[in-house]
């Protein structure tokens, strides 16, 4: 029990102070997802451009 106990304290308190941590990943992975599709849509554009003007 003396565990539980810890670990729930330990659990609250890093919560509090993680708060901000989790929205800046959030922010960020979000950010990262968005550069990483454009890249890959300006890719299959680039594809389908050179097939297109191929002959």
């Amino acid at each position: 029990m003396t565990g539980e106990t810890t670990g729930g304290l330990h659990a609250s308190t890093a919560g509090n102070g993680s708060e901000k941590y989790k929205e800046k990943a959030v922010v960020l992975r979000v950010m990262v997802y968005v550069v990483a599709g454009h890249l890959f849509a300006g890719f299959l554009w680039l594809l389908f451009y050179l097939g297109a003007h191929s002959h």
